[in-house]
């Protein structure tokens, strides 16, 4: 009987640490298992710039949201972006196609607008800034292009 208690002990010890290590993978990792919490805003953009999902969303540098979907429409880049539900964006917002550092992730940053309506679940960000293509940039600086 005593070695039937130590064995159960064992297990039990054993389901609760694999929990625990599934627990935090998921939280750490910000990976969603139930689905959002948020709501959808898209953007199309004249180039996606290597924009990729799960690419961050910031406001002032500060997170508060991820790309969902990145496809082409129209010959375009649209992105959808999954927003936390207490961020409201304004109708006259502006996304624009960043990059950490010279050669870092690509990530959006919204700059907020002055409108006092905003958009809801499902709605669109009309005024869009592409990102800046370096190669192109320096392909016209050294052949006396600018």
């Amino acid at each position: 009987m005593k070695k039937f208690d130590v064995e159960l002990c064992v297990g039990l010890f054993m389901i609760l640490g694999i929990l625990c290590l599934g627990y935090l993978s998921i939280g750490l990792g910000n990976l969603e298992v139930l689905g959002s919490r948020g709501y959808e805003v898209e953007a199309v953009f004249s180039n996606g710039g290597g924009i990729k999902p799960d690419s961050s969303v910031v406001i002032a540098g500060v997170e508060i949201g991820r790309v969902k979907q990145v496809s082409l429409y129209d010959y375009q880049a649209r992105v959808v972006m999954d927003l936390a539900p207490d961020v409201e964006i304004q109708e006259d917002a502006i996304a624009s196609i960043k990059t950490r550092g010279l050669i870092g992730d690509k990530f959006i940053e919204i700059t907020p607008g002055g409108s006092d309506e905003v958009i809801g679940p499902g709605g669109k960000i009309r005024d869009t800034q592409s990102a800046v293509d370096f190669e192109a940039l320096i392909s016209n600086y050294v052949f006396g292009k600018l």
